[in-house]
Formats: structure tokens, sequence, C-alpha cells
């Protein structure tokens, strides 16, 4: 017959109680120690029928328990950084005071957890991850990102449409910038300065959106030759997948959280936030992907100076070379033949096969004239975008080393 522990306490105070019998015969009748026996007995005269139950074994004092210092540190950074995760918190916390032992992230997520500084979220299933769009960007300033972070109103009803470019290896956040227009008049001048500044990457990635990309011949607008015209490869992403852009959509979210939920009261304040926003996210805020160093701990400036000279691209020798007139045609073998108002005044080089021509200017392919044709017929999209022929980039300053 199976018998309540408790209830077999009570029964052994009882007897003994009532005085039946010794402590000695009690403890033996019920298959107690002596030493169990008195330890009832005690708790059971100094709390009654309460001491009887079972009480916690968990340790008064844990040896490994945050001290009140160490907890209110990491809440310190937690309350003025609310995006903030335990391990970005654990990382600041180590490079701002090194010779500590700081708890495990765990552990500092269970405190925020007591203290009611996260918030639950659904989990989601996620597709895994692919890198294959940065294959080629193995170090800083192979890769520049480049896109608008979408607009908003800020309280007094001014619209805010943010500039946002960055290296991709490093993260490193070169522009954020609010400009009045989304258009080549003024986003060259933010690139101009930025590579006056950091100097050149190789490759320019975007998506397929205006002032970036156009429908016409290699997807190329004024603002992408501008670029080939300075040394640098545009690249655009496929058609519907942000992902391939997905470490620069990535800091478009961060920026969201950090300077636009709620918007600020005026563009002033507004502006004050997109800058104090660009000096955390490259000096402080630690990044997961670079081992929790901060995106300054990792960028360089390139090595490839911009000079402010817009050079035209250099062909060989043997290929034909036309220049698009000012309605965006070349005439080849009498016909008139249309290629890109984008390209008005540029030079485009033709090298011929047997099938006709291939038309390209400077690293982007346009696409092909067939013999007997007067039509550029342009070539179908890859998916990684304008990538390729980086052998006839337009000759720029050449790399140097940086003066120190």
């Amino acid at each position: 017959m199976e018998t309540c522990a408790v209830d077999e306490r009570m029964r052994f105070m009882l007897a003994i109680e009532r005085g039946d019998e010794t402590i000695a015969s009690a403890c033996r009748r019920f298959n107690i120690s002596r030493k169990t026996g008195y330890k009832w007995l005690g708790r059971y005269r100094e709390a009654g029928f309460a001491g009887l139950l079972d009480q916690s074994r968990a340790p008064l004092h844990h040896p490994r328990a945050i001290s009140g210092r160490i907890a209110e540190r990491c809440l310190e950074v937690r309350r003025a950084h609310p995006t903030w995760g335990p391990v970005k918190v654990r990382a600041r916390l180590e490079r701002r005071w090194p010779g500590t032992d700081w708890p495990a992230a765990s552990t500092i997520g269970a405190l925020f957890d007591r203290e009611g500084l996260t918030v639950k979220r659904k989990m989601r299933r996620r597709s895994p991850p692919s890198s294959a769009p940065f294959a080629h960007c193995e170090a800083a300033n192979d890769v520049w990102c480049i896109d608008f972070k979408g607009w908003f109103l800020t309280g007094d009803g001014k619209r805010c449409e943010p500039l946002t470019l960055t290296d991709a290896h490093s993260r490193y956040l070169l522009r954020c910038q609010a400009l009045p227009r989304a258009d080549t008049e003024h986003v060259w001048p933010v690139l101009d300065a930025a590579f006056r500044e950091f100097g050149l990457p190789y490759h320019m990635r975007s998506d397929n959106g205006s002032p970036f990309a156009s429908r016409g011949a290699g997807g190329l607008s004024r603002l992408s030759v501008l670029l080939i015209k300075a040394g640098v490869t545009p690249e655009r992403i496929a058609p519907g997948k942000p992902q391939q852009n997905g470490r620069h959509e990535r800091m478009h979210l961060t920026l969201l959280q950090e300077v636009a939920s709620p918007p600020a009261r005026s563009m002033r304040e507004q502006l004050k936030r997109l800058r104090e926003f660009q000096r955390l996210y490259n000096d402080e805020r630690p990044h997961q992907a670079l081992e929790n160093a901060t995106p300054a701990d990792c960028y360089q400036a390139s090595t490839r100076r911009f000079d402010g000279i817009l050079r035209e691209p250099e062909y060989d020798d043997d290929h034909e070379v036309r220049r698009v007139r000012h309605n965006g045609e070349i005439k080849l073998n009498g016909n008139m033949i249309y290629i890109s108002a984008a390209l008005v005044g540029e030079p485009i080089v033709l090298a011929e096969n047997e099938d006709g021509w291939t038309v390209s200017y400077g690293p982007i392919v346009l696409g092909t004239i067939a013999h007997g044709d007067d039509r550029l017929q342009q070539p179908k999209r890859k998916g990684c975008g304008l990538v390729g022929n980086a052998a006839r980039s337009p000759q720029g300053p050449q790399p140097q080393q940086q003066q120190t």
C-alpha cells in the first residue's frame, strides 16, 4: 500500500508526541535514521505541520550568480540600445571593460527576461542563407552596396528618403544621407564625395530601380554610365531578389528600428538621428558576422584613389568603335540603330563575329546586332546582374599605396 511521505512523517510525530515509544524505536519502525527523526521532530516543533513539507534544495547563495554591479552595467547598455541582443551587449561590455569577467550571453539574456526587457518573437522557418552573389567579395572595397531606404514622413510632415552606401565586406556605412530627390543629379554628388574620401570600389551593387539602372541596353542609366567612367563596374541583383543584397537590407532594418520607429518630430532632428546612427553603427555596434568587431575595425580605404576625372572606356585597336549620337543611335553599314539614351556622346565598341557584332560599353555587354539587321538585340538577363568582362574596365587611376 502506497503512502504519502508527509502522512508518514505526521504519523511519526503523533507516535512521539503521545509518548507511546521512544524516538529510537519509532525510527526503527518507520525505517529512518535517528538523525532524520530528530530533523523532522525539530521542524515540526518549530513550524507545525508546515515543517513536515518538502523544502527547496536550491542553494541560498549561488557562487556564479551575477553581482549587482555586473547586472546593472548589462542593463545600462541594454537600455541605451534597446535593439541590441545579449551577444552584442556582451561584446560591447568586453570592448569597454576588457579586464572584467562578463557572464555568458545566455545569462545576460535571462537577466533581460527577468527585467522585462525582451519581447518574444514568433519563430519563423527560414531558408538556408546563400552567399553566392558575394563570391568575389573577399576584402574591403571589392563591392559597395547602394540603395534608398524608402521614404517616410517626419513629425512635421516632411518627406525623408535616406540614401545609404555600405562596404559589403566590412559592413562599413560609408554614407547615410537624406536626399530631396532620388535622381542622378542628387545621388552622384554623394558618390563623388565618397570616392574622394574612401577611394574607388571595384563593383557597385544595386537593385533595378531608378536612378541605379534602367530598362535600356545593358540596364545602363546615366548614373551607371558615370560609375563606369569613374572606374567602377555596376552590377544589379536579380529582380525580386533583395536577399542578393542581404547585408545591405539587414542594415536597413537596423536603421528603421533605430531612427524611424517612430520618426523624429522634425527634419532637422531626423538628420541628426541619421548622423548619430552612422557613427554608432560604424564605431560602437558589434557585428556577429565580424566576430563581434565593429565595421570601423574591419574597414580600410581603397588604394584606388579617385582624382575626380571621368574617363571614357578604352578599347583594343582591332575593334570597331562608334560614338552614340544625340538621339541615342549609331550608324552601321548605312543603317541607323538605336542603342540607348543613357549613352549619348559615349563610345561603344563593336566586336565582329560570324553572326554579326557584339556591342559593349566598357565592361558591360549591351547586346548583339545580326548581319543585315537594324536592331540591337539585348542579351537575356542572368541571375547576378551586370558582372563580367572585367578586363575591359576603363583605364582609371592606377592603384597606389596610401600615404601614412
